[in-house]
């Protein structure tokens, strides 16, 4: 970075970035819980195949994005996956085993891996 006018182009970049993710309606999101616990859980393998398998299959209309504590540090590593007119989808114990499954049963074909799910771990 050499001038004020290289910052505020990246920053303006970086807004439009988000902006395009934000207002996208038709896209899915993939959120890794990547705390301290989820990545102690394996938290950064599942994103790293998921970010994988989504570029296999040039899914362009998925957005695979990372936070912080979910909250239920048991069923690490945690990954929801938000898809437009649906309610959120909660999976827990997630490896990197598990990651094709889900894109191709749940983000591809709409139908999720419920035995995945927060609902069979007890919840």
């Amino acid at each position: 970075m050499k001038s004020l006018a290289e910052l505020q182009a990246l920053k303006q970049k970086a807004i439009e970035n988000v902006n395009l993710r934000k207002d996208r309606e038709d896209g899915v999101r993939v959120v890794v819980g990547m705390a301290t616990c989820g990545i102690a859980a394996g938290a950064r393998p599942v994103m790293t195949s998921f970010l994988e398998e989504i570029s296999k299959r040039n899914l362009n209309n998925v957005a695979v994005e990372q936070t912080g504590c979910i909250g239920l540090c048991r069923l690490e590593p945690i990954v929801e996956v938000y898809t437009p007119g649906q309610e959120k989808v909660t999976y827990v114990k997630m490896t990197p085993d598990k990651v094709a499954r889900v894109v191709s049963d749940h983000i591809v074909n709409g139908q999720p891996v419920a035995e995945y799910t927060i609902g069979a771990a007890g919840m």
